[in-house]
């Protein structure tokens, strides 16, 4: 792993020299770059910050981090043994949970510069905030703007939590509520509404007991999104946004379309699911070590929860074959600094936006 972060440090001498992005604040809700704006133009400047975006790999580290995966993933965890970590991955997370509390993960801030789509309207009578069609959608189609009257819901439930709210947030996988309290701290005083969910009890527990949890604004509950039985706490199509960040990657890769089909049911037409998760050659894919693996791209931790690392076209069929079309599909490559030891690695996630299509008729 030595050898490979070293290399890293030689080749940011190959880094090509391109303007760099000025950052602007905020304006109309929209970012000022995706995936963040300072870009090394000069490889003596790369220990002056902790992180450095849109970095091109060459192609001697592409093929250095593919055998590295190559090589942590040839001695697999027998079969008989795989079945825990799926079956009992709740186990695995409410031991997490009740071991770290809230200190492992810090607070989201930057959710609402790479995901504007969650501020809730600014006008009333808006059922969808006005944001312009994504400038980066790779797709390049334009729908029209759903008028307010197909915002109605589809299928009634006689009363559920934030039935009144004219603007819905769901984020799957909540944890101790890093995004959640962000989140709430932004849309208390509108008339939106978020539900949050995580399978760890633990989890849900500490968002619960939270001085910042307001049940007028958010619910909480303890949910199995691999279990697609089971009942929500609201109706089908009756869902503004829906935030999956960090959390397919926890569950194994062959649930992953089943899941992704079940919550695009609840999105509204319009409606749009924001993902962010661990994308393939990421650090922490390299880092494993032998027997770790339980198949390819999925990997134990030593505390038994569970991690996959997606390419960008995984992500799109995942999301495509659920009935999504793409408005965002990047692959965000930065480099980690650590100025004191002198040492820069690789990181590697995966952003997305996709949304479930309006049926207007012209």
């Amino acid at each position: 792993m030595r050898g490979f972060l070293t290399l890293t440090v030689r080749a940011v001498s190959r880094v090509p020299r391109v303007p760099r992005v000025p950052r602007r604040p905020l304006s109309g809700g929209r970012p000022p770059a995706p995936l963040g704006a300072r870009v090394l133009t000069n490889p003596e400047d790369i220990f002056q910050h902790n992180m450095w975006d849109h970095v091109q790999w060459t192609e001697e580290e592409t093929e250095k981090a593919r055998l590295r995966a190559e090589e942590n993933s040839k001695e697999k965890i027998p079969v008989e043994e795989q079945s825990k970590y799926d079956g009992e991955a709740y186990k695995y997370w409410d031991r997490f949970y009740e071991m770290h509390q809230r200190k492992f993960f810090r607070n989201r801030t930057w959710l609402f510069t790479e995901f504007p789509e969650l501020l809730p309207p600014d006008t009333a009578g808006l059922c969808r905030p006005e944001l312009e069609q994504d400038s980066r959608s790779e797709s390049g189609n334009r729908e029209k703007q759903q008028p307010c009257g197909s915002c109605t819901l589809t299928s009634h439930m006689d009363t559920f939590p934030g039935q009144h709210a004219a603007f819905r947030i769901l984020e799957v996988g909540c944890g101790a509520g890093n995004s959640v309290f962000p989140i709430i701290s932004t849309i208390r005083g509108s008339k939106a509404f978020l539900y949050c969910c995580d399978f760890s009890s633990q989890a849900v527990e500490l968002i619960q007991e939270h001085p910042d949890y307001d049940p007028a604004v958010c619910h909480a509950f303890v949910r199995d999104i691999c279990d697609t039985t089971s009942p929500f706490p609201f109706p089908p199509e009756s869902l503004d946004i829906i935030l999956v960040v960090f959390v397919l990657s926890a569950i194994h890769p062959a649930r992953a379309q089943d899941v992704v089909t079940s919550l695009a049911g609840f999105l509204k037409q319009g409606g749009i699911m924001l993902f962010r998760d661990y994308g393939r050659y990421d650090l922490a894919q390299l880092r494993f070590k032998k027997g770790q693996c339980l198949s390819e791209n999925f990997y134990t931790r030593q505390d038994g929860t569970c991690v996959y690392f997606f390419t960008k076209d995984e992500v799109h069929r995942l999301f495509s074959d659920a009935g999504l079309e793409e408005l965002q599909n990047l692959e965000d490559r930065r480099l980690q600094v650590n100025r004191g030891k002198k040492v820069v690695m690789h990181r590697v996630w995966v952003q997305s936006k996709y949304r479930k299509p309006s049926l207007i008729s012209d």
